[in-house]
């Protein structure tokens, strides 16, 4: 027991030791102008914890959702279940979005990020300082509609005075609910001329009575013969991206 006891202070001594001097570094600095300043030690611990919420904001708040999803549809729609593979669709999504978005980060680099690197501006005044440009790209691409929902079940209809001042609990979900209307109106139209070829090789095949073969593995051929023809790639590519406006 007195063995056990012996171990235990010596692994708690450092802790005790620790708590007794403190951590200089976790300071927070009270700037003359009222603001606050944290020091590099919280700031890395900010930063990391806000590196496990990328994920997250990267689909929240970026173009990623319709690119994605307009590109799984047009999967479905060829009729390949597993080509291109789900790391091909997220990798092509991921560069697409970092096209669409450069402009913004741009911004976000020129108006905060630099200031902030030169020592100009503070944590705060630099987060407030990139949340412009993003907010900005946010806001149109959302409806009226969805922002006005989300207003109502946030209980604050007539409290917000415009939208430059629309807190992103609100802007985030309709936001994503206007990607989501948005990706799904492309996928239809996307779907419409590999449904009419599926139509046009079952009605063949039916006509011929053959109708104990799979219409799916004729027409997939001409579907993918038809999405090549047409240079598909890079139509869909191309219709992505004007649809952010870039």
């Amino acid at each position: 027991m007195f063995k056990v006891i012996v171990v235990l202070l010596l692994f708690m001594w450092p802790l005790l030791a620790f708590s007794e001097t403190g951590l200089p570094a976790v300071t927070v600095v009270t700037n003359p102008d009222g603001t606050q300043d944290y020091s590099v030690s919280l700031q890395i611990l900010f930063i990391m914890t806000a590196l496990s919420l990328l994920p997250s904001a990267l689909v929240m708040m970026s173009s990623f959702t319709r690119i994605v999803i307009v590109l799984s549809i047009l999967r479905q729609a060829i009729g390949l279940q597993s080509t291109p593979s789900n790391q091909v669709l997220i990798g092509m999504a991921l560069f697409l979005t970092l096209f669409i978005m450069s402009p913004t980060l741009d911004k976000i680099n020129e108006q905060a990020l630099q200031p902030y690197l030169n020592d100009q501006m503070v944590s705060i005044d630099a987060i407030n300082a990139a949340s412009v440009p993003l907010r900005d790209f946010m806001l149109a691409q959302t409806r009226e509609d969805d922002i006005a929902l989300f207003v109502k079940l946030a209980g604050k209809e007539g409290q917000i005075e415009s939208l430059e001042t629309l807190p992103f609990t609100i802007l985030m979900p309709a936001f994503v609910s206007s990607e989501l209307k948005t990706a799904f109106q492309i996928g239809f139209m996307i779907f419409i001329p590999f449904l009419i070829v599926d139509l046009v090789v079952a009605s063949v095949l039916m006509a011929m009575g053959m109708m104990m073969l799979s219409p799916v593995i004729i027409s997939l051929p001409f579907k993918i013969m038809l999405f090549v023809m047409i240079d598909g790639w890079s139509m869909i590519m191309g219709t992505l991206a004007a649809s952010f406006g870039t």
